[in-house]
């Protein structure tokens, strides 16, 4: 004898993309002026440009020092052939060098 599985009407939370009448109007924040600053998110993931003189993209802004280190592993994937630095605050703890580049 199989037993139904029995699921709950309403969920705990709700999932919107954004065209929910009864949600309040909100301006979308900029993850430049969101991070910038931010003390409590100390690890950056930066993909620099091709000839490494600076920062192109920020991939990836965490607290957490683990969680910053898989998103440059991802990043070093991702991008083989590019310059990746993990960063944690002002100094870089991690540097993909885009080998034989």
């Amino acid at each position: 004898m199989r037993t139904a599985l029995a699921f709950p009407k309403y969920h705990p939370f709700h999932l919107a993309a954004g065209d929910d009448p009864d949600e309040v109007s909100r301006e979308p924040v900029r993850l430049d002026r969101l991070t910038s600053g931010r003390e409590d998110l100390p690890y950056k993931v930066e993909l620099w440009d091709e000839a490494k003189h600076s920062v192109e993209q920020v991939l990836a802004v965490t607290a957490s020092g683990s969680i910053g280190y898989a998103a440059f592993y991802a990043a070093t994937r991702e991008y083989p052939n590019r310059y990746i630095t993990l960063r944690h605050k002002n100094s870089i703890v991690s540097r993909w060098n885009a080998a034989g580049h």
